[in-house]
């Protein structure tokens, strides 16, 4: 089990990335860089690529509509490049707000246009004339759709790799099919390794049965806070603002990806008073209606017997790469999580 970590730099970004090389030296695997409606997340990328030296880099994750398909596999060659081959592609639909309210762009498609984006990232990574013809993408565009002076071109250097990873942040049922089928790697969110197969178990199964034998096994990406030791309980509660957030705040009624997904781990009542409360405002008592045995499951937080436990449940499950916050008073505290749970993971 690999352990990564994603970025949190709201103490500053460069401050953060000083960082990362002591991480780096205790063991981190893999570090994600989220990209939201802040700062882009490849500047950020190519800068980590240049500030450390074994540490994998990863999207955690580029939204697919705000770049074409073709920049996209442009821009994770060229993070390959700078990074000798240590960069995965990771990409998501996001959601509408964000999107059409940030973008401008129309939310539609994200099952079609994820397959298809893929698709023509791997042909622009084998260095293929990159002739494309699905629903969503035409390439190059016929005449009728532009001047008709389009070529079929191919990309001018030579990737590091030519099957650069690609992860797929999903969490639904049909997106979670697409991940298993097409991807190198699944991103759920929220992850529950005992509820794991009964809310995504038979969208992999699927997935799983129509993959090409020639990709990578699956790589399935799990998140959880971390802190060890007898009185770390309280720490729990850091995590309730985020989940009402996400469960409350991120989407309409209706359409909300995450609000669908407490209600499939069986939190349906508490899932509609948090979001009811959350876009009414009250964001503190949305935060104390997440259930708390949900912060416990999807969390490392406790004695380390506990953490051992729960690393073993999350192995057991499907997890091959865990993403880590480690929670601790001081960046010396951070490391020595980091160094501890990367010695339980190779014990799981």
């Amino acid at each position: 089990m690999r352990i990564g970590m994603g970025l949190n730099y709201a103490g500053g970004f460069k401050e953060t990335v000083d960082e990362l090389a002591d991480y780096e030296k205790a063991g981190l695997d893999i570090v994600f860089v989220p990209e939201a409606y802040s700062f882009d997340a490849v500047s950020q990328l190519g800068y980590i690529a240049a500030k450390t030296r074994r540490l994998e880099l990863a999207s955690g994750i580029l939204p697919l509509y705000s770049r074409t398909p073709t920049l996209l596999a442009m821009t994770a060659a060229g993070l390959d490049y700078v990074s000798d081959g240590r960069f995965s592609l990771g990409i998501g639909a996001s959601g509408p707000q964000v999107i059409e309210g940030f973008h401008g762009v129309p939310y539609t498609a994200p099952l079609g246009r994820t397959r298809e984006i893929i698709e023509i990232c791997r042909k622009v990574w084998r260095r293929e004339r990159l002739e494309h013809q699905g629903k969503h993408y035409t390439l190059p565009l016929p005449p009728g759709q532009g001047t008709g002076l389009g070529k079929a071109l191919k990309i001018i250097n030579r990737p590091v790799r030519p099957d650069i990873p690609i992860l797929v942040a999903a969490i639904g049922p049909k997106n979670v099919r697409l991940a298993a089928e097409v991807a190198d790697g699944w991103e759920p969110i929220f992850y529950v390794p005992e509820k794991a197969a009964e809310v995504w178990g038979e969208s992999l199964a699927e997935g799983k049965a129509k993959r090409d034998p020639a990709l990578r096994e699956l790589d399935i990406i799990g998140q959880a806070p971390l802190a060890i030791g007898d009185d770390v309980q309280g720490f729990l509660e850091f995590g309730r603002p985020m989940a009402a957030l996400y469960i409350g705040g991120m989407g309409a009624k209706g359409r909300n990806f995450y609000n669908d997904l407490c209600r499939r781990y069986g939190w349906e009542k508490e899932a509609e008073e948090i979001q009811d409360l959350y876009l009414d405002g009250k964001k503190d008592e949305a935060a104390a209606k997440v259930p708390r045995e949900l912060l416990e499951k999807m969390s490392l937080i406790g004695s380390e017997g506990h953490v051992r436990e729960r690393l073993s449940a999350l192995k057991e499950s499907g997890i091959t790469t865990l993403n880590v916050n480690p929670i601790a008073g001081d960046h010396k505290g951070r490391l020595a999580l980091i160094e501890k749970v990367k010695e339980l993971a190779a014990e799981a």
